[in-house]
């Protein structure tokens, strides 16, 4: 990674701190993160003993870790962002889980020895990350033998238009937005950084306009431009949005992706 990489990568990172350490309580009570068909598959999927030891990457208010926690040893849930962690923590606290130790720390970079875990967690953070290669590659390292990553996110469309697209209004909602990647895009990565990988489920999202820009704290003028895009959209884009004819809500897809380590990176 060149030096400009590294400053390009530092500011995002930057960037996502900022944006979410004004908005950590409106994600604690977020629907969309702490309840989900993609939350219940997750789980599943596992296919859990009781014995794990489970990294959450980019755990946010901890959504996703405390539905593992009463189903495995212990969690380590890391998040970037110091105000989203003590909200997490405080759901914990809420709910008696125990298990749970919030770290701050980066996804790109963790904190942790080789093959630490039998699991790897990630849901609705990747679109955040500067380099995913460099994350998936360090979710590889500390995966023991036989560990297995679990990953979840929203996904872009395969054709130019619609990637395009969702991932503008993406970013004029919340600037600290890298990029929602296709079915293929992530395929590709997680083969690239030595998983074997397969796509276990889809789903759809649907989104209350109002909700989403008020959660993120989105200012009013970028709000109008998303409106203004979404009234200007092809009809192509509308019905695969489904964009609703009054208030603007939405929906879009999300997948969650299985890996097992193949090769060490």
């Amino acid at each position: 990674m060149t030096e400009r990489d590294r400053s390009e990568a530092a500011d995002i990172k930057d960037s996502v701190r900022r944006q979410f350490g004004q908005v950590a309580a409106n994600y604690s009570r977020s629907a969309v993160h702490a309840r989900g068909p993609d939350l219940e598959a997750m789980v599943q999927a596992a296919a859990l003993q009781g014995e794990e030891h489970l990294l959450d990457a980019g755990t946010g208010t901890g959504h996703t870790a405390l539905a593992f926690a009463p189903h495995v040893a212990q969690v380590v849930a890391l998040d970037l962002t110091a105000a989203m962690l003590a909200q997490g923590q405080h759901l914990a606290a809420e709910r008696g889980l125990h298990n749970i130790a919030f770290r701050r720390g980066d996804v790109e970079h963790l904190p942790f020895d080789n093959a630490s875990f039998d699991l790897v967690t990630s849901r609705y953070s990747a679109h955040h990350w500067p380099h995913p290669q460099l994350a998936l590659g360090e979710f590889a390292r500390v995966l023991r033998p036989g560990g297995q990553l679990l990953l979840a996110d929203v996904i872009a469309p395969d054709n130019p238009t619609g990637d395009t697209f969702l991932n503008a209004i993406e970013l004029l909602r919340d600037p600290s937005h890298v990029r929602d990647h296709s079915v293929a895009q992530w395929m590709a990565t997680l083969t690239a950084a030595g998983f074997a990988a397969d796509p276990l489920f889809t789903w759809i999202v649907r989104l209350d306009f109002d909700d989403w820009v008020t959660r993120m704290a989105t200012p009013a003028p970028a709000v109008a431009m998303i409106k203004t895009l979404l009234d200007g959209a092809p009809q192509e884009i509308r019905r695969a949005l489904q964009v609703g004819p009054e208030d603007y809500s939405f929906s879009l897809r999300g997948a969650l992706f299985r890996g097992r380590v193949t090769a060490r990176t």
